[in-house]
């Protein structure tokens, strides 16, 4: 094997550019953050001229912080597990995976999916591919549904805006629902349920996520950007979405309305919550600034955990994108088991919290 040391000055010193962009950025994010508070505020109650306690004010005040806060953490955090993520060979996973078997297996697929930003629409591939290389069904539906449910961009908002205990309590819940669905679902023997040609496709040579090639850190960090834009791209709307929703509650919704729908004295509280929150359609970075907005109006913890799971975890459009490889018994299934995972978990943390 010949080396071109010719090369390496040039990509040492592409490296180096590639790294001082980065901290550029890097002190441009610390810079932006910072000025993000006073600048609503600014935005809300001087140039707008709108009083202090107003309603209007305290929902706009709340969306000029929020969108730029939660847009900022969100492109961080995404860079930096992008940026991990190119040093994890999936095809290796895979098959560790497959080695394990249940139990074990659940929670590392469970494992896997926590740690890794997908939606629905990229974990059925990847769904797939697990099913193709001999992997249990179970093994597979836990990494299915801990994927869109534990995300690690609503861990790290949720850290931000609540502290680290609601977010261990989010990322052990998450991770717990996953781990028990898949082992009830896989003792249920639901093969057959799985469309045929889940099993007909046969798996490519080279997979996209396989990066087993050695990459320079330029190479690297143009991939983590890259990822970067494409997942902002696809979810701010959503974001702002959520966060013009959360701010419309914080601002308008009455205290006694909410808890009288997500308070602790309601025992119908956490399935309603569950219910409302099947046919709405958001990702967990953007259902957040609603749960911000649910609790500071006096919601109990576990409905709202409960709703947001729901929201992330059960979504109409999730169903329908799993008919693609699901039969409709399995759905129902894997709907009522989830749904019935989520109830469970909201009343234990309403009674513990």
């Amino acid at each position: 094997m010949q080396i071109n040391l010719t090369k390496l000055p040039l990509q040492k010193n592409t490296d180096l550019r590639s790294w001082a962009l980065v901290a550029l950025a890097a002190g441009i994010w610390v810079v932006l953050y910072n000025i993000i508070k006073p600048f609503a505020d600014w935005l809300a109650y001087g140039l707008l001229a709108l009083p202090h306690g107003s309603h209007l004010g305290e929902s706009l005040a709340f969306f000029f912080y929020d969108v730029p806060k939660l847009l900022l953490l969100l492109s961080g955090m995404i860079f930096v597990i992008s940026l991990f993520q190119t040093f994890i060979d999936t095809q290796k996973v895979r098959r560790l995976v497959e080695k394990r078997g249940e139990g074990i297996g659940n929670v590392m697929a469970a494992v896997f999916g926590a740690i890794t930003p997908f939606c629905s629409c990229s974990s059925v591939p990847l769904f797939i591919g697990f099913v193709q290389a001999g992997i249990p069904l179970g093994v597979t539906l836990s990494f299915l549904i801990t994927s869109p449910l534990m995300n690690e961009v609503a861990f790290v908002l949720l850290i931000g805006l609540f502290g680290w205990k609601i977010a261990g309590l989010y990322l052990l819940s998450g991770v717990t629902i996953g781990v028990l669905s898949g082992l009830i679902l896989g003792r249920m023997k639901l093969e057959r349920h799985v469309e045929g040609f889940v099993y007909d496709v046969k798996p490519r040579a080279n997979i996209d996520l396989n990066l087993e090639e050695k990459l320079t850190w330029a190479e690297r960090i143009s991939r983590s950007w890259g990822s970067t834009k494409e997942i902002v791209s696809k979810v701010f709307l959503y974001v702002i979405i959520g966060i013009a929703i959360g701010a419309f509650i914080h601002g308008y919704v009455p205290q006694d309305a909410l808890t009288g729908i997500m308070g602790e004295s309601a025992w119908w509280s956490v399935p309603a919550s569950v219910l409302i929150g099947i046919p709405l359609y958001s990702n967990a970075a953007g259902v957040i600034p609603i749960v911000s907005a649910l609790l500071d109006k006096g919601a109990s913890l576990g409905t709202v955990l409960a709703f947001m799971m729901s929201v992330v975890g059960l979504s109409l459009p999730e169903v329908i994108i799993l008919r693609r490889v699901l039969k409709p018994q399995l759905i129902a299934v894997f709907v009522g088991v989830i749904a019935a995972a989520i109830i469970l978990t909201g009343y234990l943390f309403n009674l513990v919290m």
